[in-house]
């Protein structure tokens, strides 16, 4: 019995850097590529260990989850994190950065999310990042939700350490990442002794390994089925066009937020702060957002989810990432989240007029989009 998942053929070399060079031509970026076979939270946690260290200090977003976590990497690496806290629901004002890096003349790497997907909340990145470099700080930035859906610009930005998880926008694999690494974040990972090393946590192994080698060999073992995947991604997005694949995302949110006002909920996020990846909805009052998502998902499999943590049981999440990012993944999504409402008594809108404001902001996306 034979089965395509079984027996790949191995990746060559030359292929694999074929696929590194697409990755940068997608990102439009001359930083130095790798591509860690492993899920995103890897090479984030391997460039935090890498660029922090005992004395330096580093200033870092403190949004949850993945903001506080590239804090405590920092910190377990010996650096003095200086941390600024910010609502939930809220972007960081580029002011609190600013403030921080005045008072903390020290700093020497500032750390955040662009876009936590858990709270659908985006932040300023080209404000934090052109004050951190003003600052001379080097930049670490989680793109993992955000490249694919929004503008990332990371030549543009000054970004010395970006990662990027291909299964969110891009609609790929989880099981292989991106990291794109600038030259003085190379310096900075050299110079410090406690940077990884014969580690998976070492980027610095890919630069000796791969970077700055004669590329014969892939390091580690090959992950074939994954390597592939990332590969078709790539393809995909470049076939349908970047600009293409942000303005469904662009259109998918206009058409969820207007859709879940018609049903009479309230959006998570500010319009202004909202990420385009997912749409986050306060439950009703006295309404747990865990049992509300388990009656919408009752009949059919729709793209709605609770919150995560601390928002579990208070948000609700319409998915529209990546191949998500469709206007009949949106209206499948309001017209189960709707009947789940209504079969509460908490419906305070109406489904149809739901539908229709959801396909009225769609359109009205597409075509300032195409303006």
């Amino acid at each position: 019995m034979t089965n395509p998942l079984l027996d790949p053929p191995p990746i060559p070399p030359p292929r694999f850097e074929r696929l590194e060079r697409a990755v940068a031509s997608l990102l439009q970026t001359r930083l130095d590529i790798v591509l860690p076979q492993a899920e995103a939270v890897l090479p984030l946690e391997a460039a935090a260990r890498g660029l922090g260290r005992t004395g330096a200090a580093a200033l870092n977003l403190n949004t949850r989850p993945y903001g506080a976590m590239i804090g405590h990497w920092l910190r377990q690496a010996g650096a003095t994190v200086i941390g600024v806290d910010v609502e939930p629901h809220k972007a960081v004002e580029p002011e609190a950065i600013e403030n921080a890096l005045r008072t903390n003349p020290e700093i020497s790497v500032v750390s955040f999310v662009h876009v936590e997907a858990a709270s659908g909340v985006r932040n300023d990145a080209p404000a934090i990042t052109a004050l951190a470099r003003e600052h001379g700080a080097l930049v670490l930035i989680d793109v993992v939700a955000s490249t694919g859906a929004h503008e990332v610009r990371l030549d543009d930005w000054g970004v010395d350490v970006a990662v990027i998880g291909p299964q969110k926008a891009l609609a790929g694999p989880a099981g292989i990442s991106i990291a794109a690494v600038s030259g003085r974040a190379w310096r900075a990972m050299s110079d410090n002794p406690g940077a990884p090393r014969g580690s998976v946590l070492s980027l610095l192994d890919w630069k000796e390994q791969w970077v700055d080698s004669d590329k014969s060999a892939i390091p580690g073992t090959p992950s074939p089925l994954e390597i592939l995947a990332l590969e078709a991604a790539v393809e995909r997005v470049l076939a349908e066009g970047l600009q293409r694949v942000q303005r469904r995302h662009r259109a998918s949110a206009a058409a969820s937020r207007s859709g879940a006002r018609a049903l009479g909920l309230r959006p998570y996020a500010g319009d202004a702060d909202a990420a385009v990846v997912a749409t986050t909805l306060v439950a009703p009052p006295g309404i747990d957002a865990r049992a509300l998502v388990e009656r919408a998902r009752a009949d059919r499999h729709v793209a709605l989810s609770s919150g995560f943590g601390k928002l579990a049981g208070t948000v609700v999440r319409i998915d529209h990432t990546g191949q998500r990012a469709r206007l009949m993944v949106v209206l499948d999504a309001l017209e189960a989240l709707g009947a789940a409402l209504n079969s509460s008594s908490e419906l305070n809108g109406s489904i149809p007029a739901a539908l229709e404001a959801a396909e009225r902001a769609w359109s009205a996306e597409e075509a300032r989009s195409l303006a």
